[in-house]
């Protein structure tokens, strides 16, 4: 079974079977089971052993995974803290001043989205902390909540060249400079600039439609949940300190992100005395040890913050350690079931099979191959619930095929491998993306996925239209102009056929 189409089939019953059952702990786990018996040809002794050895403990003990936990569980103690200290209530007290529509709590979320382009997992659960306080008092419901934030992470950082994203792809390109091809495919990156234009289209227009329009008219009613499982639980915004002020939150939010620049910049030899610079640094970090270390410092600050204000005592901070731990207990342990599948589908040589795949269709039609590409790397991101590996995988293939021949064929079949795989991994329930948009906004994962695919498929359909006439015109700028009209013309189609939020509430 090892580099053939079954060493796809755990992820995919995975997937299938937490669209099915809305339960997403068991479903991951079958999915983990599959794999650990196709490996082990379904010896039992070999597939206990492969499941918990090879892929749990495996996935634990690995340092880069292990990082992003201890960066999740510091930011879920700054969360707490921040709530208990008062500035999120505070915040929200500010925000009902000047943001008195839904319209505004969802423009103000994608700008937010938009400012913090380092790193998607620090996007996710630093806009959904900020912002949740705010649409809740909109009645925005979190499923739409989830659905901005997670648009605004991997799309914007993907398009950003200061992330841990353009570290990630410039690493991949072999024999190029890596940097420079980056900042050439940024303008045909459809998939994330099209996301952009749609989302902030439809918060516009006020259009909503499949099961995002039902939690969006059950939260106009008061519902933000709609199926009523609250998960991902944290201190209660309502019983914050009463004299905390913006600054209890503004603060520390500003400190995270100054100190998560300066880890990630370490992590790269800026700081190793050998003249490395700020943008090479970027190019070379470890975002996992960047993320943990510039969290931890800025925890310490925030700490001593709160002290110095007295809104928030030393013990108080402490109590804060295992709340916060708690609330990212459901985020964890999704992401450690995820990561456990991805090891199992590696194991079976998942990668090899789809790289194969590539090999043999690059010779086909020319002008079709990244719209071709594009659709590769959507289906082996949505499988594998990884845009890293995606692209990590199709872009060398890609290099190897266009280098010496094409360059602008290269760069715009390289911006399909990125697209693709932002594609694949916003629509999949076992991306780590995507289950940090469901903690960031606090919102049972299956409803952020379910609600969050006819989005995600609707803006790939435009993306791909839109890599088709890039192959034919190599232009960027008329590939895109055409592009963004096709895509408000969709959006316009689509209210016309569904309607506004309040029209439907009004029925």
């Amino acid at each position: 079974m090892t580099g053939t189409f079954w060493s796809l089939v755990p992820a995919i019953v995975a997937i299938v079977l937490a669209l099915i059952t809305k339960e997403v702990y068991s479903s991951l786990f079958i999915g983990i089971a599959i794999g650990g018996l196709f490996y082990a040809n379904f010896n039992f002794e070999g597939t206990v052993i492969h499941i918990f050895q090879d892929g749990i403990i495996g996935s634990l003990t690995d340092g880069y995974n292990m990082g992003i936990i201890v960066f999740l569980v510091i930011l879920g103690i700054m969360v707490c803290m921040m709530n208990m200290a008062g500035g999120s209530k505070a915040f929200g007290r500010w925000a009902e001043t000047h943001i008195k529509t839904r319209v505004g709590a969802q423009l103000a979320t994608i700008l937010l989205g938009a400012l913090i382009f380092i790193d998607d997992y620090f996007n996710c659960l630093t806009v959904g902390s900020v912002m949740r306080p705010v649409t809740d008092r909109q009645n925005i419901s979190r499923a739409k909540l989830s659905y901005l934030i997670d648009a605004t992470a991997a799309p914007i950082c993907i398009i950003a060249p200061v992330s841990s994203w353009a570290a990630a792809v410039s690493g991949f390109v072999e024999g190029e400079d890596g940097f420079t091809v980056f900042l050439k495919a940024i303008p045909y990156n459809y998939y994330a600039l099209l996301t952009i234009v749609m989302m902030v289209t439809m918060v516009v227009m006020k259009v909503e439609f499949g099961s995002m329009k039902t939690h969006e008219v059950n939260a106009i009613n008061g519902d933000l949940f709609t199926t009523g499982d609250i998960v991902f639980g944290g201190a209660d915004d309502e019983k914050g300190n009463e004299n905390g002020k913006v600054i209890d939150l503004v603060l520390p939010v500003v400190t995270l992100i100054i100190c998560c620049v300066i880890g990630m910049i370490y992590s790269g030899g800026f700081f190793s005395g050998e003249g490395i610079g700020f943008v090479e640094a970027f190019s070379n970090s470890d975002a996992s040890v960047g993320l943990m270390l510039g969290s931890f410092f800025a925890f310490l600050i925030t700490v001593l913050f709160y002290a110095y204000r007295k809104v928030l005592s030393f013990k108080d901070s402490m109590a804060c350690v295992p709340e916060g731990f708690k609330a990212m207990v459901p985020a964890i342990l999704i992401l450690t079931f995820a990561w456990t599948l991805k090891s199992m589908t590696d194991s079976l040589g998942a990668k090899e099979y789809v790289a194969g795949l590539m090999e043999s269709a690059a010779g086909g039609l020319v002008t079709m191959l990244p719209a071709i590409i594009f659709i590769v790397g959507c289906l082996l991101a949505f499988a594998t619930g990884t845009s890293w590996g995606t692209f990590g995988i199709l872009i060398p293939i890609v290099v190897a095929v266009f280098e010496g021949r094409d360059a602008t064929m290269m760069i715009i079949s390289i911006s399909a491998c990125m697209a693709g795989a932002v594609c694949g991994d916003h629509c999949s329930p076992i991306s780590d993306t995507t289950i940090m948009a469901s903690a960031g906004g606090q919102c049972n994962h299956v409803n952020h996925v379910s609600t969050q695919l006819p989005y995600a498929i609707t803006c790939a359909v435009v993306s791909c239209i839109t890599y088709i006439i890039a192959g034919v015109t190599k232009n960027a700028v008329i590939s895109l102009i055409v592009g963004i009209a096709l895509m408000i013309s969709t959006v316009a189609v689509l209210k016309k056929a569904f309607g506004t939020v309040e029209e439907a509430k009004a029925e």
